[in-house]
């Protein structure tokens, strides 16, 4: 039986796989115009299988094309003459892999061309491929570039250069005829000389997520071979929560499949995604890894992206802004229809925030009056319906008891402590009554909202910072739009007020037949060292 696949390149033998028809189609269209192409796409979206079976689709059509596939994770550390020296190897190598996959041998001439040959610069790369396309005169050599950002930084001027050359001369004996060149970061974020430009013949090809279209074909071919059902909701869930990104969609797939044990005569209802959820926001894999590594190195990545996601402010999606630029490499964020940031991924988001939620040293002692409940479990009915309302009241009084000491809770910029103490606060409380929380970005407007999810209820709090009156009440009107788009009748507006002589304010409002419970949060008292005295 096949699998989902989150480990390297997958195949359709051993593994579930999107046939990504179309994207296909369009690259093997742009190497047959003889364009330079440069991928974007961030870690684990599947670049790897797509190129390998971009190659097997133009060896299929024939010998008019010359496969070679290169890969340079290895060589970051290797000096130029390493590099070139290696390099050399290994496109002998992969020329005699193309004649072994042919059943064919190659001609005497070639043999000792391949015996002889030697790559120590750039210049001897481009004649090298001039002598072999001369050699091999029916076929246009394209070559794949895979983890190209692993290029030596003494070597990539050189390189691109002769790349440029080669691209120049004109598609007439061009060689290679057609080159892709993958990795992570663009060809513009590579740390060359930035007063030239040794590689402006780039044509851009970025790889997209999935769509929802193609989540329901890879988890259909699961359900054709098993039998297993998915309910639609959790099919489209997934999509949601991953924005499509593979290796999440693929990571779902196996613990709903296979680490839940749930009994394969059961549909996989929404109950199974909870718990597939909380499983991939608490493991560690590489994929988060690389992610937690990658917005930990630079504290502007975590301001850029708690204003997208909290604050009532449009961002233009500027790829000449480097943080807007990373954020965009790692899959975090893009523009919506206007042009504007928002954010793509609520898994990714989820867990950076995780990552940077604050060690509160204490205040947790003040999340409840002396004359209050004594603990979350007081927050839930002998129903089991949560008292959201009254659990958001407390977390206001808790803001205001635990006064200017909010001002101390470590490594937390005081501009977000607010909001990242409302997540401590609702992550603790959903921990104690067994609910779920999850982030929503709701379609269009780019930030994200918290969804508390249990006993089949859904409970959704939005935050916002205080901007103006106006943009205040413009909020809950969006929120209700927010409801009535996912069919609830209640919804939670948190706004933290961090203006100075700020007034706390809790509002019951009815939007559009909805129930808007609101509260207005001052957050930024001072020390009292820094209160004047009357």
């Amino acid at each position: 039986m096949r699998r989902f696949g989150t480990q390297g390149p997958v195949n359709p033998k051993d593994n579930y796989v999107v046939a990504r028809s179309e994207e296909l189609a369009d690259f093997i269209n742009r190497v047959k115009q003889g364009r330079y192409i440069v991928l974007f796409a961030p870690r684990q979206t599947g670049k790897t299988t797509f190129f390998q079976d971009a190659l097997k689709a133009l060896a299929a059509e024939g010998k008019d094309y010359f496969p070679i596939q290169l890969n340079f994770e290895e060589y970051e550390d290797t000096t130029p003459t390493a590099f070139y020296h290696s390099l050399c190897r290994e496109i002998c190598k992969e020329i005699r892999k193309v004649f072994r996959v042919r059943a064919e041998q190659p001609s005497s001439e070639l043999n000792n061309f391949l015996a002889n040959a030697q790559i120590t610069n750039h210049l001897s790369m481009r004649e090298f491929f001039e002598q072999f396309t001369l050699l091999e005169e029916n076929e246009q050599v394209v070559l794949i570039i895979d983890e190209f950002d692993g290029i030596p930084r003494d070597a990539l001027n050189g390189f691109l250069r002769s790349l440029r050359r080669i691209y120049l001369t004109g598609r007439e004996g061009r060689a290679p005829y057609s080159v892709g060149i993958v990795g992570v970061k663009n060809i513009t974020q590579l740390n060359y000389d930035r007063s030239i430009s040794p590689f402006n013949i780039q044509d851009e090809f970025t790889l997209p997520n999935f769509s929802i279209k193609q989540v329901r074909e890879l988890l259909a071919q699961y359900t054709n071979e098993v039998g297993q059902q998915f309910a639609p909701k959790v099919v489209e869930t997934v999509h949601k929560q991953t924005a499509g990104q593979p290796f999440l969609v693929n990571r779902f797939a196996q613990i709903l499949t296979e680490e839940l044990g749930i009994p394969k005569t059961e549909t996989i209802e929404m109950t199974h995604f909870s718990q597939a959820h909380e499983q991939l926001l608490s493991e560690r894999n590489t994929n988060i890894s690389h992610l937690i590594t990658n917005v930990r190195r630079d504290p502007r990545f975590e301001k850029m992206l708690m204003r997208i996601a909290f604050y009532q402010e449009s961002r233009r999606f500027n790829l000449d802004n480097d943080i807007i630029s990373e954020l965009a490499t790692y899959g975090i964020i893009g523009a919506n229809e206007d042009g504007i940031c928002q954010i793509l991924n609520p898994i990714y988001l989820h867990r950076v925030l995780q990552a940077f939620q604050p060690l509160i040293n204490g205040l947790e002692d003040e999340y409840f009056s002396q004359e209050g409940p004594a603990d979350f479990s007081e927050y839930i009915t002998a129903t089991g319906q949560l008292q959201m309302h009254t659990l958001m009241e407390n977390f206001k009084d808790f803001i205001a008891r635990a006064g200017f000491r909010i001002l101390q809770v470590p490594d937390t910029p005081q501009e977000f402590v607010g909001q990242y103490l409302l997540f401590a606060y609702l992550d603790e409380f959903v921990k104690i009554v067994g609910a779920t929380m999850y982030l929503e970005v709701p379609t269009g407007r780019g930030r994200a909202d918290l969804v508390i999810s249990h006993g089949g209820q859904t409970y959704i709090v939005e935050t916002k910072v205080w901007r103006s009156e106006r943009g205040y009440q413009a909020g809950k009107q969006q929120l209700a739009a927010y409801l009535k788009l996912e069919n609830a009748t209640e919804g939670y507006y948190v706004v933290f007020d961090y203006r100075e002589n700020s007034e706390p304010r809790v509002e019951t409002d009815t939007v559009d037949n909805c129930t808007i419970y609101s509260y207005v949060i001052p957050v930024l008292q001072a020390p009292p060292s820094q209160i004047s005295p009357e």
